[in-house]
């Protein structure tokens, strides 16, 4: 029987660069934008010779690119030996295959030997892996205006749910074009990994995601999620030959929350095993590590809505943009140390004033309604005359302090990316941000984690959402799908394709 498990993208909304260093603290949401794993047996039946076996079969299949890998793996050591005829460098994926072999490897480490005997019968029938990936993780901008579209939501909410992401080329009958895989910047390798470890750990009975409620993910420490969590960090950081923040695997695995990295000596075994330590004599040290990140459930407060736009002025390579950073803090340490301080306090003081909205929604949900509905309305400088009592300045002063201390986090980064030669939010980002948090019901807007000029994000007040669409399209951004969806991985029901997922269209405002 098959299993699916999806783990949604995420955006990061402070914390860009900071949250490198422990114990910087940084904003991520995790959003609709959900990837899928669908893990089944290759074969019906075990063959009657394949005790003998030392090798059995992977194969893994992206339909969004065409795109069909097999695999051998070793029942000794779990090296995956790809056996694909098609060109071999062009079908691999090093985030699929490490996420098969820390996956087994765990399952075997944690298994008992009856649950082991299992565990090799199942491996034994081989593993059909189908990736899949919400629209809203790949950029389809060139694809609407090479043929003349208009840059609007509705446009992009009917394509087909997992469209060919060979649409990107823009060519029209490239049948032998190399697809271009833009995207969106939202953590597209973490949602995959996450949800093929998810997918397979449970697929093993290793851990059961069925029993998780969807609140549980961040009210218990639940050792299935951490489980999920270690082995997906650790596929992740070998896949990319680095290891991150993992704030992006953190938010697929446990949703919206605060996060704070961890030590990253916890994946110095894992390192080692690239240079030819076998995989079961890490995976022990990488189960019992001190994983020592810091999680605590953060999301928006109520009536306001995340928004993504896609201004198509080009891409951004956050290593590149990270080491510039990092060369310029060593070359300028005094100079950097406070522009890094000052840049910490502006995104603890948007933490507070987030914290601060949603008490007072809780306390006082009537006056934190009437405020929001009625700044919806107006531009910020005229939010103050929309409180006419001391309950509702209190939420008109926490609204304008989050855009103060936005203001402040801008103003920061824009230094740090001038200081280090980098675009953290370029000229033209600049004048989009501006123009977007002038608009009527718009509390602030930004460059999402390392900046550039893949997208903008910005969060509205109540019903403003609309009029932002609109303003957005005049001047060239092509607003998203994305919305903030506060859950981490989980198990479904159905196979995605038979379901015919869509991001999020239930939930878009076209006027």
């Amino acid at each position: 029987m098959a299993v699916v498990a999806s783990a949604p993208g995420k955006v990061l909304m402070t914390g860009g660069y900071l949250i490198l260093e422990r114990p910087n603290a940084g904003l991520v949401l995790s959003t609709n934008a959900r990837f899928y794993a669908i893990v089944k047996p290759l074969h019906e039946e075990v063959a009657p010779d394949s005790w003998a076996w030392a090798w059995t079969d992977v194969k893994l299949t992206s339909p969004q690119l065409s795109r069909e890998t097999m695999y051998k793996m070793s029942l000794k050591d779990l090296m995956l030996q790809c056996v694909s005829s098609s060109d071999l460098s062009e079908s691999r994926n090093p985030f699929v295959e490490q996420a098969v072999q820390y996956s087994i490897a765990a399952a075997r480490a944690i298994l008992d030997k009856t649950n082991n005997d299992f565990l090799h019968k199942k491996l034994l029938l081989g593993l059909d892996i189908t990736i899949l990936g919400c629209n809203d993780f790949y950029s389809y901008r060139n694809y609407i205006e090479a043929r003349g579209l208009p840059l609007t939501p509705d446009v992009l909410a009917a394509l087909p749910p997992f469209t060919s992401i060979t649409f990107n080329s823009g060519e029209s009958n490239g049948e032998n074009c190399k697809p271009e895989v833009a995207k969106t910047g939202l953590g597209s390798s973490a949602a995959m990994t996450t949800s093929v470890v998810a997918a397979l750990l449970h697929y093993f009975g290793v851990v059961n995601l069925s029993s998780l409620d969807k609140d549980l993910h961040q009210e218990k420490d639940s050792v299935d999620l951490d489980l999920v969590h270690i082995i997906a960090q650790s596929a992740h950081c070998i896949a990319q030959g680095k290891v991150g923040s993992g704030f992006d695997v953190s938010s697929a695995v446990y949703g919206s929350q605060r996060y704070v990295r961890f030590s990253p000596e916890v994946l110095s075994s894992a390192q080692v095993a690239i240079e030819g330590l076998p995989i079961q004599e890490v995976i022990h040290d990488i189960l019992k590590g001190n994983w020592d990140h810091e999680r605590i459930k953060f999301s928006l407060p109520p009536l306001m809505t995340l928004l993504l736009g896609e201004p198509g002025a080009g891409g951004s390579s956050t290593p590149s943009m990270v080491g510039a950073v990092k060369k310029w803090q060593k070359s300028d340490p005094e100079k950097s140390l406070e522009t890094w301080r000052k840049l910490s306090e502006a995104n603890f003081a948007l933490e507070t004033q987030f914290k601060i909205l949603s008490k007072l929604a809780e306390e006082n949900w009537d006056a934190y309604k009437s405020v929001i509905i009625s700044c919806s309305m107006h531009r910020s400088e005229k939010w103050m005359e929309q409180a006419s009592r001391p309950d509702q300045e209190a939420v008109v002063n926490a609204l304008l302090g989050a855009r103060d201390a936005m203001l402040r986090i801008r103003s920061n980064m824009r230094q740090m990316g001038e200081a280090a030669g980098i675009p953290i939010e370029p000229p033209s980002q600049t004048q989009l941000l501006d123009a977007t948090m002038n608009m009527k019901g718009v509390l602030l807007a930004g460059v999402p984690g390392a900046g550039g000029f893949d997208a903008i994000f910005a969060v509205s007040l109540g019903n403003s959402t609309g009029n932002i669409t609109k303003a957005w399209t005049s001047l060239n951004v092509l607003q998203m799908l994305v919305r903030e969806d506060p859950h981490g991985v989980r198990l479904e029901s159905d196979d995605p394709q038979a379901q015919q997922i869509t991001s999020a269209i239930s939930s878009v405002s076209i006027e």
